[in-house]
C-alpha cells in the first residue's frame, strides 16, 4: 500500500504543479477581465468602448493563429510558456500607466495575442506530460479549478475594489502570470533534446504553406475527428459565444430582471458550473468519453433551450444550471479525445488552425444574431440561435455515440 501510495503521489507531481500554476493564472484572468471592464467603462463612460473589448480577442486571434502553429511545433513549449506568462504579466502591470483609451486597447490586443499563442502551446505541453492514462483525470480536475476561478475570481476582484481600486486588482493579476511563469519553471524540460540544436525559429511563407497544407491533410485521413472538433467548436464556443453575446439584453429587455436578479442569474450559473465540475471529478473514470462528450452536450444545449424558451426568473435560473453543470462533462470528454487523437507533432498547428476557423465563426455568428435582435426581436433571434444549436449537438451525439467509433473513445485505466 505504501508503495501504490509512493508511485501515485510520484505520477501526480508535475501534474499537481501545472494544476496550481493554471489555477492562479485563470483566478488573476478573472479580475484582469472585471477590472478592466470597470477602468474602461470610467474612462469612457460608454458601454460601446466596453463592447470593443470583447472583439479584440478574436481579432488578436485572426492575427495570431495564422502563423503560431507553426512558431509552437518548432520550440520547446516549456520555454514558450514561461515566455509568454512573463511577457502578459509584463504587458498587464503597464495598462494602468496611462488614461488613454488607445493605449489601452494596443496593451489588450497585444495580451490577447500572446494568449492566442499560449493556449495551443499549453495544451500541446499537457499532452506531451500527461499519460494518457491520466489525461481524463487530469482534464477533470482542471474543468473544476477553473469553474472554482469562475467563482473565486470576480469574488477577490470584489474584494479588492473595496480596499483599493481597479488598477490595484489589474496588477494583482500581473502578479499572479508572474506566479504562474514561475511555477512553469518548476515544471519538467521535456524536450529538451528535441529542440536542443534550435537557435531560433524563423517563420517564412512556404513554410506557413506546407504547414497549413499538413493539417488538411491531416484532417482529410481522419475526416472523423476534423467532423467532431468542428461540430464541438460550433455548438460550445461559436453558437454559445453568440447567443451569450445576447444574454443581459435578454435578462433585461425579455425576463425584464433588475441588475439584482441578473447578478443572482450568473451566480447560479456558477453553482451549476461547480456542482458539474465536483461531479465530474467523482465519475471521470467510470464514464465513457464519448458519453461525456454526447450527453454532456446534449445537457448544455438543453439548459440554453429552457433558458431561451423562459419567461420568468425561475425557468431561467433552471436553464442556467443545467447548461453549467454540464459543461465540465463535454469539456472533459472532447479534450480527452483531442489529445488522444491529434499527434502531438501538428498539435499547435492543429489548435491554432481550429481557433483561427472559431474566430473567424464567433465574429459573423455574433454580428448576424446582433443585427438580427435589432431588426426582429432579442427573444426571437436567441430561440433561433438555440434550436440551431441544439441541432448541431444532436448530430455532434449521434456522431459520437456510434458504437462503431469506439477506438477513438477507448479509456486506459489510471495507476
Amino acid at each position: 500500500m505504501k508503495m501504490m501510495l509512493k508511485s501515485w503521489l510520484a505520477s501526480w507531481k508535475y501534474p499537481s504543479i501545472l494544476l496550481f500554476g493554471m489555477g492562479v493564472a485563470n483566478i488573476g484572468s478573472w479580475i484582469y477581465f472585471i477590472a478592466l471592464n470597470l477602468i474602461v467603462l470610467d474612462l469612457t463612460q460608454s458601454a460601446l468602448a466596453v463592447s470593443a473589448l470583447y472583439l479584440l480577442r478574436p481579432l488578436a486571434t485572426l492575427v495570431t493563429n495564422v502563423w503560431a502553429g507553426s512558431l509552437i511545433d518548432r520550440m520547446n513549449k516549456r520555454h514558450l510558456m514561461i515566455f509568454l506568462d512573463l511577457l502578459r504579466a509584463i504587458l498587464i502591470a503597464l495598462l494602468p500607466l496611462s488614461s488613454s483609451l488607445w493605449y489601452i486597447y494596443s496593451l489588450v490586443f497585444m495580451i490577447n495575442m500572446a494568449g492566442s499563442v499560449f493556449g495551443p502551446a499549453a495544451g500541446t505541453y499537457m499532452t506531451i506530460l500527461i499519460p494518457e492514462r491520466q489525461r481524463q483525470r487530469f482534464n477533470s480536475l482542471n474543468s473544476l479549478i477553473g469553474s472554482g476561478a469562475f467563482m473565486v475570481g470576480p469574488a477577490i476582484a470584489g474584494m479588492l475594489f473595496v480596499v483599493g481600486s481597479p488598477s490595484f486588482a489589474i496588477y494583482i493579476n500581473a502578479a499572479a502570470l508572474f506566479i504562474s511563469g514561475l511555477v512553469t519553471i518548476l515544471m519538467p524540460n521535456i524536450e529538451k533534446d528535441r529542440f536542443a540544436g534550435n537557435t531560433k525559429t524563423r517563420i517564412t511563407w512556404e513554410m506557413l504553406k506546407q504547414d497549413w497544407i499538413a493539417v488538411i491533410q491531416f484532417y482529410r485521413r481522419s475526416a472523423y475527428i476534423w467532423l467532431v472538433c468542428f461540430l464541438f467548436s460550433c455548438v460550445m464556443v461559436v453558437m454559445a459565444s453568440a447567443v451569450d453575446s445576447l444574454e443581459a439584453a435578454f435578462a433585461k429587455v425579455v425576463l425584464q430582471l433588475s441588475e439584482r436578479d441578473y447578478g443572482i442569474l450568473v451566480s447560479i450559473a456558477g453553482a451549476g458550473i461547480i456542482a458539474g465540475a465536483s461531479m465530474n471529478t467523482l465519475i471521470v473514470k467510470k464514464v465513457n468519453i464519448s458519453l461525456m462528450i454526447g450527453l454532456g452536450t446534449l445537457g448544455v444545449c438543453l439548459g440554453y433551450l429552457v433558458y431561451a424558451f423562459s419567461t420568468s426568473f425561475v425557468v431561467a435560473a433552471a436553464g442556467f444550471f443545467v447548461l453549467a453543470f454540464f459543461l465540465a462533462f463535454a469539456n472533459t470528454g472532447f479534450y480527452t479525445f483531442y489529445q488522444n487523437n491529434i499527434p502531438v507533432e501538428i498539435m499547435g498547428r492543429v489548435g491554432s488552425m481550429n481557433g483561427l476557423i472559431e474566430a473567424i465563426l464567433i465574429m459573423l455568428t455574433t454580428v448576424v444574431m446582433g443585427v438580427a435582435a435589432d431588426v426582429v426581436s432579442i427573444k426571437a433571434v436567441v430561440i433561433v440561435g438555440v434550436l440551431f444549436m441544439f441541432m448541431l449537438g444532436a448530430i455532434l451525439s449521434a456522431f459520437v455515440l456510434q458504437s462503431s467509433r469506439n477506438d477513438y473513445f477507448k479509456m486506459n485505466s489510471e495507476s
